[in-house]
């Protein structure tokens, strides 16, 4: 029998069932003809993780918490290198917020997508005006306001002024009757609201513990001009922002695809609006069966079932996207301002996404540290209500698995193609 203590090690990491992993282990190996799959990820993530800790100046033999606190100090610091480099720009207003996010577009190289026509949006305004949205700009006709404000605008503020279920049950309701004739190959939009917007955004920002959001259906990443005041903020920001410019050229792919079929467009559009992911446990087969989840589970329910089976997540595909153009940031910016690199100092977080490990807290229990950029981000951005990320860490793991037998741009065509279904088979 084969020796499985890799991908025990492996399941301890994703919580998940040994035998699951086992399976893929023999199927793939079979279809793929590659073998030792799992100890090569072990491998290479005991390596990584020496590697850091030797930067980091801890040892193997430190707690969790020294580990743990050692990365926060770490993302502090090139949060400060980025603020420097940018000259001291913070998103506060919206001329800077825009200067930060241009940087951000010329990276990321988003230009163009299959995106919901102005025109169309603009009807969906004016048959179901959003009342408070009105209120707010002091409106007493839609058709004024959509005339006279700023389109992307007042899409942006549906998602914090109206509230979720007129949104669903209302406003969204128009999206049961789109075709693929309501889209067209338009520019994507990244942009800061503006300052008007701020007053009332406060208490959402605050809430959410950001300040960015986007609209795939209309190909928008938008910033609502506020400071956090929070550390690692320009790296959080700057990575958020990264990412959407992924995700949504990502969905305007699946947009054009499933534009072929016009009978069941509207309905497969609105799906991917939404999220949807499988709900029902998949049959037994002998083949390697994966779900196509496009959402962290994990920030609803971390026991959710779904955590634990084999999946591919393309947002954290998303994710590793996004700290390749932090990395190309940094150049960027010191090439323009003539300064020492940036780059080797944010080249550390390059490939961990799916790296971490367990260390001894202060009682000798066993303490999963994640080493993945957005966790650790998140987690100084909630560090004093004690809030610890690890669900970034494990999905890109779910991915790094399967890359292991494919590759990454196999691993894109596999989610685009089967998100909607929700699973594949191998």
């Amino acid at each position: 029998m084969a020796d499985r203590t890799a991908a025990d090690k492996i399941a301890k990491i994703l919580r998940a069932d040994k035998q699951a992993l086992y399976k893929i282990e023999d199927r793939l190996s079979r279809v793929t003809g590659q073998t030792g799959v799992f100890e090569k990820i072990v491998k290479e993530n005991e390596q990584k993780v020496k590697e850091k800790l030797l930067t980091l100046g801890v040892s193997r033999d430190s707690s969790a918490k020294e580990v743990y606190d050692a990365l926060i100090s770490k993302i502090e610091s090139d949060d400060y290198l980025l603020l420097k480099a940018f000259g001291g720009l913070v998103c506060d207003n919206s001329k800077d917020c825009n200067q930060i996010l241009e940087i951000a577009r010329k990276i990321a190289e988003s230009n163009h997508g299959f995106f919901l026509k102005l025109n169309k949006a603009k009807e969906f305004l004016i048959k179901e005006p959003p009342k408070k949205v009105m209120e707010y700009l002091g409106y007493d006709s839609p058709e004024k306001m959509v005339e006279k404000e700023n389109l992307f605008e007042l899409y942006s503020a549906l998602r914090f002024l109206e509230g979720s279920e007129w949104l669903n049950q209302i406003f969204f309701k128009q999206y049961e009757n789109l075709t693929p004739d309501d889209f067209e190959i338009r520019e994507l939009v990244v942009h800061s609201l503006d300052q008007k917007w701020v007053a009332i955004t406060e208490k959402f920002v605050v809430k959410k513990k950001h300040n960015i959001s986007h609209l795939k259906e209309l190909g928008v990443v938008f910033v609502i001009p506020i400071s956090l005041g929070i550390s690692g903020e320009l790296l959080r920001m700057l990575s958020l922002v990264f990412h959407y410019l992924h995700e949504i050229p990502f969905y305007s792919d699946i947009f054009k695809k499933i534009a072929e079929v016009p009978e069941t467009f509207s309905e497969n559009c609105i799906s991917l609006l939404r999220g949807d992911v499988i709900a029902q446990h998949l049959s037994e087969s002998p083949k390697s069966q994966w779900l196509v989840v496009q959402r962290y589970l994990a920030k609803d329910d971390e026991n959710d079932w779904r955590l634990f089976a084999p999946h591919l997540n393309p947002e954290a595909l998303h994710w590793d996207k996004a700290s390749q153009d932090l990395i190309m940031a940094a150049d960027m910016l010191s090439n323009r301002n003539k300064k020492e690199r940036l780059s080797p100092e944010l080249s550390f977080w390059n490939d961990l996404d799916w790296v971490g490990d367990y260390f001894k807290d202060d009682v000798g229990n066993e303490v999963l540290v994640s080493f993945n950029l957005v966790d650790t981000v998140m987690s100084l951005v909630k560090e004093k209500e004690m809030v610890k990320y690890l669900y970034h860490h494990q999905e890109a793991l779910w991915n790094k698995i399967f890359m292991g037998y494919f590759s990454k741009d196999e691993l894109e065509k596999f989610a685009k193609e089967y998100l909607l279904q929700g699973y594949f088979e191998i």
